[in-house]
């Protein structure tokens, strides 16, 4: 029966059809609009003035590489030209000349024009400084230079190679430098050392006008490998430390001064001033450039600040004028915002009148949304009422279902049903949010038996038992209990409960002759109640019984399975007796709760059980037995952390009116046995009355 469907009805009284007021959604629409519109626009503006700052700081990084290097090429071809004019000095220095002190006293003489771009002119024949100086006219003897000047002179002497000392002097007017260079003869050895020394800022070396003024933001330095400044726009700082120059300490004057000064380079410091320097070779000089850029960078700063000023106008007007769109475009979306509240407050589909309103518009994404919503709330409608009918008819069969059913969840009662609650002694409220196996713990074994049930889940999956539970009242009862998980292998899930009164069962139990008819372990009928049952069934005088008057007597009147566990013998070889008994137990459970509405089981001894099925035919059995099988090969039991797979072979034997109890159990037994040869975990169809035939 098709339910009604609602009334169409006008939005509540007080709700304006024309009320253009933006919603939560407009609004954060309408936030994120000016907010990418803020971040693009600086963005944009940011990523300018950051590729314009490089581009200048890079202008004048390469204007202070070009001007520093080449200050430094110009120091360099002075010292290269003032090592000529020494080489040009010595070219007349003979053996001759130095084997004789009047000689070489005379050459000095005799080269004092050509020494005139020197202070002094000094000659060494030996490396114990015996030889003569040429200062101011006069010819002295080489002890009486400075301690400095000797040991320079006996240095280049022992390493064969042109020198220049450091600074001399204390004073700017008294520096000076002196330059070596060994004269060596035709076998490569030394001869004698030259020596020249020069006035600091002598015309040779720096004159004053190498000494640039002090810029505005800029300046040039020139310091020695030991750090002592030989050229500063203040001329108070010469022969000054460069350690003592605030821009230049960091960089000169630590433990990785060596390698920076290895070669050109430039740095930009953290406050913006760049520093570029060149190496001057032979007297392991440093040309230095400080630039202050920031203040270099101003006209450029102020273009961005006006760059940033028209952004922020720019922005404010896109800003403006996309919010002036947006409004535009939600109208429609703010209308149907109050017919959807409508609708969630009175269940009135409110679009509807108002599609009708506007149906003469082209129709566009929220019409689409409107018709959707009238359907979702006809739909919801009628999924309440359809979910009302079904709790309701949930409610009647757990009323009356005459087996107690309980629904956990984290072994909480969740759900239970009338019986159970009959069963228990308890209402429904009195159980919900208790833990069902806490019903256990008053029995005599109680805790033993909770662990037992945890056990078999997780060693089955599942529970298949007789538990003794507490009423509420304090008294006990025996229930056969089966425990199946809402989703097979997941516990979390939560765990169907069937619980069935055990306790006529059990009591038949403690009689005298039960152990007589029924196997000890299994609690199933035994081989003998098997043999003393199964001729009532084959009875000629049941099977007319079991016939209509005036109906033939039927030729099948059930079905007899003959079941073998496959594998039993590794579970008790690895997995121990006691395993192997708890596997039986598990199966007879299994096969017992599956066959009960259709026949029932018997163990007959070992690993191999019969299930008798009255009144099936050949379909119904084999149907069954598939079952059967099936159950058994998903079955996976773990012991000591090992999973173990087992299977069913079974035979089948249709049963006639006035078959042998011995031939149709001997044609069972050899239709399990052909199964078994066939590969095991399958099902084997025998004729009763003739083993020969099935095996």
């Amino acid at each position: 029966m098709t339910p009604p469907s609602p009334e169409l009805a006008p939005p509540p009284q007080g709700e304006s059809t024309h009320l253009w007021g933006p919603g939560p959604l407009v609004r954060a629409l309408a936030v994120l609009l000016v907010a990418v519109a803020l971040v693009a626009g600086g963005l944009s503006a940011w990523l300018v003035s950051r590729s314009s700052e490089p581009q200048a700081l890079q202008r004048i990084l390469d204007q202070d590489g070009g001007e520093v290097e080449m200050l430094a090429r110009m120091l360099s071809s002075k010292m290269e030209l003032n090592f000529k004019m020494l080489s040009a000095l010595a070219d007349g220095l003979t053996p001759q000349v130095l084997g004789s002190s009047a000689r070489l006293r005379a050459w000095l003489l005799q080269a004092r024009p050509g020494g005139r771009l020197f202070e002094s002119v000094a000659v060494l024949r030996a490396p114990e400084a015996d030889g003569l100086r040429l200062q101011g006219g006069g010819v002295t003897a080489l002890e009486q230079m400075e301690d400095a000047e000797q040991a320079l002179l006996r240095r280049a002497w022992q390493e064969g190679k042109p020198m220049v000392s450091g600074v001399l002097g204390a004073r700017t007017a008294q520096a000076r430098l002196v330059l070596a260079l060994p004269v060596l003869g035709e076998d490569g050895r030394t001869l004698a050392l030259v020596a020249g020394s020069l006035r600091l800022q002598s015309q040779n070396l720096l004159p004053p006008s190498l000494a640039l003024p002090e810029r505005d933001n800029t300046r040039f330095m020139v310091f020695t490998h030991e750090g002592v400044i030989v050229s500063h726009p203040d001329p108070a700082r010469v022969l000054g430390l460069v350690r003592d120059e605030p821009e230049l300490a960091a960089l000169f004057s630590g433990k990785d001064s060596a390698a920076a000064l290895s070669q050109p380079g430039r740095v930009v410091l953290g406050d913006g001033t760049v520093v570029g320097w060149a190496v001057v070779a032979l007297p392991g000089w440093t040309v230095v450039r400080v630039n202050h850029a920031p203040s270099l960078l101003k006209p450029l700063m102020a273009a961005e600040q006006r760059l940033w000023w028209l952004v922020a106008a720019g922005i404010a007007l896109v800003a403006v004028a996309a919010l002036l769109v947006l409004w535009w475009l939600m109208r429609p979306l703010t209308l149907l915002r109050q017919r959807a509240r409508a609708v969630l407050a009175g269940e009135h589909p409110a679009s509807v009148p108002w599609e009708r309103q506007n149906a003469a518009r082209p129709r566009g994404e929220v019409q689409d949304v409107v018709r959707v919503f009238a359907r979702l709330v006809q739909l919801r409608r009628q999924q309440q009422r359809s979910a009302l009918a079904l709790a309701r008819q949930l409610e009647a069969v757990l009323e009356h279902v005459p087996l107690g059913i309980v629904l956990t969840h984290a072994q909480r009662i969740e759900l239970a049903s009338g019986q159970a609650c009959r069963l228990l002694g308890s209402t429904p409220a009195q159980l919900v949010g208790r833990d069902l196996l806490q019903l256990v713990g008053d029995a005599p074994d109680g805790q033993s038996v909770a662990e037992r049930v945890r056990a078999d889940f997780a060693t089955h999956g599942r529970f298949h038992g007789e538990l003794a539970l507490a009423r509420r009242d304090g008294s006990t009862f025996w229930a056969q209990v089966q425990g199946e998980p809402v989703h097979l292998g997941d516990l979390s899930a939560g765990v169907i409960w069937m619980l069935e009164d055990g306790s006529a069962e059990r009591e038949a139990r403690l009689q005298h002759d039960w152990a007589r008819w029924h196997d000890p372990l299994t609690f199933l009928p035994n081989q003998a109640a098997l043999a003393r049952k199964l001729p009532l069934l084959l009875s000629d005088q049941v099977a007319h019984g079991a016939a209509p008057a005036g109906a033939a007597t039927p030729e099948v009147v059930g079905v007899l399975l003959h079941a073998d566990l496959d594998h039993f013998t590794l579970i008790n070889e690895l997995a121990g007796h006691d395993a192997g008994d708890d596997v039986l137990r598990y199966l007879a459970r299994m096969l017992q709760s599956l066959v009960r509405q259709m026949g029932w089981v018997a163990r007959l001894g070992g690993d191999e059980f019969a299930v008798v099925l009255p009144g099936a035919d050949l379909a119904r059995g084999s149907a069954l037995a598939e079952k059967l099988r099936a159950a058994v090969a998903q079955w996976e039991p773990t012991y000591h952390g090992r999973s173990f797979s087992l299977s069913l072979s079974m035979g089948l034997v249709l049963l006639r009116p006035g078959d042998a109890v011995t031939e149709v159990l001997a044609s069972a037994d050899m239709a399990c046995y052909g199964a078994k040869r066939q590969g095991r975990n399958r099902v084997q169809l025998a004729q009763a009355g003739t083993p020969a035939d099935a095996a």
